[in-house]
């Protein structure tokens, strides 16, 4: 068995508050975070697949037009619609990764979405 790793990064800026709560909540949940202003983080993130792959740049392609496109040079609350409904949190901008890219990079089979938020902060996610 072959694991093909690729790496990508995007600047983005979020809040972390949900809506329906009220901002000392959000400020005991979330702390710092939620500070309506909010604030930005250079992310990287890593897809590690597995099986029949594209070619690299084809997968840098489909990387480029279907995830950097959508959320480079944003804030992820304002400008993308699925953070208008949840939270930007490392765990769900890895999640929205994963399902953005698991069927278009077909044949090759996505195993992991490794978002590093900070240099203390990073999440995998396998998918569901």
């Amino acid at each position: 068995m072959i694991r093909t790793l690729r790496r990508y990064e995007f600047s983005a800026a979020h809040v972390l508050a949900r809506s329906d709560w009220s901002d000392e909540r959000n400020r005991a949940v979330y702390g710092k975070c939620a500070n309506p202003s909010g604030h930005g983080h250079n992310y990287r993130f890593e897809l590690t697949l597995e099986g029949a792959e594209p070619p690299g740049d084809a997968i840098d392609a489909i990387v480029r037009s279907r995830v950097l496109a959508e959320l480079d040079a944003r804030f992820l609350n304002r400008e993308v619609a699925a953070f208008g409904r949840i939270v930007p949190t490392a765990e769900n901008i890895a999640r929205h990764i994963w399902d953005t890219l698991c069927a278009a990079l077909a044949p090759a089979r996505l195993t992991c979405v490794r978002l590093i938020e900070t240099g203390n902060n990073s999440v995998e996610y396998f998918g569901s």
